[in-house]
Order: C-alpha cells, then structure tokens, then sequence
C-alpha cells in the first residue's frame, strides 16, 4: 500500500483554506451569531442528547465547525486532525468566536498515545471520517482506549451503501459500483473539485479511501470493549451526494428526489464504554 497518510493529508491541506472561505461551511454565520452551530450537529441533536461539562474529544475534527459547535453546546473540547492546514483554519476560528479549545495535530490511530487514555466522556466523530482509514477495527480500539468507563462515542457518518454507487446514470439508475465491504487496498480517486461550493482546484487531487459495512462497524466496537445503544439510518446527507438526483430540504440536508426511501445515505450510531 502506498502512504495513504501522506496522499491524504496533501489533498486536505489544500482543501482546508476553500473549505474554510466557502458559505457551506458558514464560518461567516459562526462569526455572525455566538448560538449558530454547524448543520452536522444540529440535525442530530434530538439524538446527541446533552453534553454540557463533558470532556469531549472530536476526532478528525477538520476545520473545527463542528468542534466549534460542541464547544457551544457546553462541551469541554478537543479537536483532533491530521492536517496541518486544517487545524490552522479550526484555530482560527476558535480564537475569532472566543471558544477556548485545544486542537492537535495528530493521526487518529495515535490518539491513545497523544491525548492519553480513559481521559474522555464523549468521543465525537462527524461526517466523512471512516472512509479515510484503511482499518475499522483499529479505529473502534483508538476509541476505547481514549473514554472513560462509561463514556460514549457519538459517530454520524456517510452510509456504506451510499459509498458503493456509481455516478447516476441518465435515467436515473442507481447502480452498485464499488466495495460495501473493507478490502485490503484502498479506493484511488483524482479528483480535482471538492464537496463544497469554492472555485477552487487542487494540484494533489488523489486521495485513498475505504468503505466499511455497517456490521463491520458495529461488530468492530463491540469487540473493542462497547456496547451499541443507538443505531438511526437516514435518507439524507449533509452534502450533495447524487448531484442531479436529489433535492435540499430547510435544514441543509440533501435526499433523493424521487422515492428517497430507497437509499440509507447517512447513519447516526452511540456505543458506551463497558464498565
């Protein structure tokens, strides 16, 4: 396997200074409003419950919106990410909304070592994250190793099933592609745009990603020492994910225009830490 790392971490250093200057991330707003939060946490918060005065730690935190977002919720928060690039823009907008929280420039499989571990209540990954990381299981155990007994991991992330179609075919067609299962080696995109609204385009345009089943990440926790609590499948995303096919409700989410029962883009899953 190539340095998926390296691939990796190129493409999102590039991306983090569009990402942060484009309306769909809504920096502006955060500036603009000290109650605004990020769409990404305020579609699951019938379900985040309250996180006032916990110690929580948000894992590939990007540029900090939703990091930003629990910090304003009450929570006590670290952003962790492996972008340079990235944590620059999450630092800065930390320090411009006054929202005191501590970014580190990490790879998530070193978390444990860098952050310490049984240090959090709440273990927060957001949208987009797994995919990134060729080994789930060794994920669900960087997330046991940093909650305390008791603690929990809130995960919202982009359905498996959405991450094996192919682009819509003119009719419509929505057709299996590519691995609903981890494989070994990873997906090879070159792909010069990005998933928000920016004019910009990159010169490291590869990226190397992977999908992970649902049962592959369910089981993956529970032999990591959790125990599921909650397990939502929704018909939309965040982001455009079928552009042509879909339609965007109030709350910026986006789902099929026609019969959008037939496709789980999104999941939200809690596990707690055994005792």
């Amino acid at each position: 396997m190539m340095d998926y790392l390296a691939i990796n971490r190129a493409n999102w250093d590039e991306r983090a200074p569009a990402h942060a200057a484009s309306p769909d991330y809504a920096v502006d707003r955060f500036l603009a409003d000290p109650t605004y939060l990020s769409d990404v946490v305020r579609f699951d918060l019938p379900r985040l419950g309250a996180v006032a005065g916990l110690d929580t730690v948000h894992l590939q935190c990007h540029i900090g919106t939703d990091t930003v977002s629990l910090h304003r919720l009450g929570a006590r928060t670290t952003g962790l990410d492996f972008s340079r690039a990235s944590l620059a823009q999450a630092r800065s907008l930390a320090g411009r909304t006054g929202a005191a929280i501590n970014f580190v420039e990490a790879d998530v499989y070193d978390a444990p070592e860098v952050l310490g571990r049984s240090r959090f209540d709440l273990v927060y990954t957001g949208i987009g994250a797994l995919c990134w990381l060729p080994d789930v299981r060794r994920w669900a155990k960087v997330v046991a190793d940093l909650l305390r007994p008791g603690g929990r991991l809130f995960l919202r992330e982009g359905h498996p099933m959405l991450s094996t179609l192919d682009d819509p075919r003119p009719d419509g067609t929505l057709a299996v592609e590519y691995p609903y299962f981890e494989r070994p080696e990873p997906l090879v995109w070159d792909d010069p745009g990005t998933y928000v609204r920016t004019e910009a385009t990159y010169e490291h345009s590869v990226t190397h990603s992977w999908n992970h089943g649902l049962g592959e990440v369910v089981t993956a926790l529970l032999d990591a020492g959790l125990e599921l609590t909650m397990l939502a499948e929704h018909d939309s995303a965040p982001w455009d994910a079928l552009p042509g096919q879909t339609i965007r409700d109030g709350d910026g989410e986006w789902r099929l225009a026609d019969r959008p029962w037939r496709l789980a883009q999104t999941y939200t899953l809690q596990a707690r830490r055994r005792d």
